[in-house]
């Protein structure tokens, strides 16, 4: 239902942009045979009553009341929520390789939830949007390879970009875990070169090779949950420290009823403000996410982050002063 429901409005959305959009269009768009999107017309014609015909002279499709509308349907909470869940994130994050298991995935969650409400597509055409920001997009053959060797236990040969040093490697890598933060996907996997756990960034494997004769056996001792928790959203760190954060009262108001770290614990004070605190390593994300705060922010803990941040506001100052001088 979620799929059809997806096209549905879709159609309808190209339609009534004057566009005259045909079959064909509409067969690459869905990726879809000439017979589905057909029975989507029809359905669209005969049991929605849609004004919908063809223009020979345009070569397109069109409606001869423009003010028609999609109606209400009946759908389920469990429908409606396998819809909001596979048109945003299927489309926006995981891509094409993805996109078949996940709606599965989707729909299983949505069985669950059986009851019936009314549901104005019009209306949901018109007003439902998801702004995914920067989002980083990954090759969605990659994150596929990616998936399938995490599950074969394959070994992957890869030339990788680090963006702090400029440097382009060939590692051996073994992925054992994906995962998304802020729209950008990450790799945990063991390095070879560095004999240790790492994370790389999917978007900066630049070349792979799947070794697929060289399957390594997975660390019976190794915990994605474990690895991630010294981390802070993209970062991973090493060797987590107590972190303490003082928002203000107008900045407070933001932070407070989000979990920004599965350690974090929040104090409230009198005035409005509160102090967040949590365990991590990633100081150089933490560095990047406080100053995004700018003033209204503060680091209180550890003392070398708060000298770091000191010293690159001041270095921030100088460089505004240079170029208004």
């Amino acid at each position: 239902m979620s799929v059809r429901l997806e096209r549905m409005i879709a159609i309808d959305a190209a339609i009534r942009s004057g566009a005259f959009p045909d079959v064909r269009s509409f067969m690459q768009r869905f990726e879809v045979s000439e017979r589905t999107i057909r029975a989507d017309l029809a359905f669209l014609r005969d049991r929605l009553n849609a004004p919908l015909v063809y223009d020979r002279a345009r070569r397109g499709y069109r409606y001869t009341d423009p003010t028609w509308m999609l109606p209400s349907l009946l759908v389920s909470e469990g429908e409606l929520l396998a819809f909001f869940l596979s048109v945003e994130v299927a489309r926006r994050y995981l891509g094409t390789a993805f996109e078949a298991p996940l709606r599965k995935a989707v729909e299983q969650l949505a069985s669950a939830l059986p009851h019936k409400l009314q549901v104005d597509m019009g209306q949901l055409a018109r007003h439902y949007t998801l702004q995914a920001g920067a989002v980083a997009e990954a090759d969605p053959l990659l994150l596929s390879i990616l998936f399938e060797c995490i599950r074969e236990c394959w070994s992957l040969d890869i030339r990788y970009f680090t963006a702090s040093t400029g440097e382009r490697k060939r590692r051996v890598i073994d992925p054992y875990h994906l995962f998304n933060v802020r729209g950008e996907w990450q790799v945990v996997a063991f390095d070879h070169l560095r004999g240790q756990f790492r994370q790389f960034a999917v978007i900066r494997i630049e070349e792979w090779r799947v070794l697929k004769d060289r399957r390594f056996t997975r660390d019976p001792t190794f915990s994605e949950q474990e690895y991630l928790r010294t981390g802070f959203l993209a970062e991973r760190g090493d060797t987590a420290e107590e972190i303490v954060i003082w928002f203000d009262a107008y900045q407070a108001s933001y932070i407070r009823g989000r979990v920004w770290h599965v350690t974090q614990q929040v104090e409230e004070h009198s005035d409005g403000s509160l102090t967040l605190r949590f365990q991590s390593g990633a100081l150089g994300e933490i560095r990047r996410w406080v100053m995004s705060f700018g003033r209204h922010a503060v680091v209180k803990a550890p003392e070398t982050l708060a000298a770091d941040l000191v010293a690159e506001c001041e270095a921030t100052s100088q460089r505004y002063h240079g170029a208004h001088s």
